[in-house]
């Protein structure tokens, strides 16, 4: 199941970057809110490793800032990444420990 949400979760990072690296995309909000919702899910899912998972998902956003668009200001993704995975994990040991 791990190395499946891994897959996954590089997948969904890779299709975020790729929609926001369009040059007719301008809407870093949005682009944000999927990196904290889809970071918050699998810090839920797996709430082992959240660092894993903001990093596969968040990654490529910063990744292609820096590279390809000498944007700095992209790593700014991941703290949006790490707060929704840590985010998701914490939820998911509040509910754990609600039941």
């Amino acid at each position: 199941m791990h190395k499946v949400l891994l897959i996954f979760a590089v997948s969904l990072g890779l299709v975020i970057a790729y929609v926001d690296s369009r040059p007719n995309w301008d809407d870093t909000g949005i682009t944000a809110a999927a990196l904290l919702v889809s970071c918050l899910a699998l810090g839920a899912l797996e709430p082992k490793r959240p660092w894993l998972w903001a990093t596969a998902i968040a990654i490529w956003v910063p990744l292609y800032g820096i590279v390809v668009a000498h944007n700095f200001g992209s790593l700014l993704a991941l703290a949006f990444g790490f707060v929704g995975a840590y985010l998701g994990m914490a939820l998911r040991k509040l509910i754990v420990a609600a039941a």
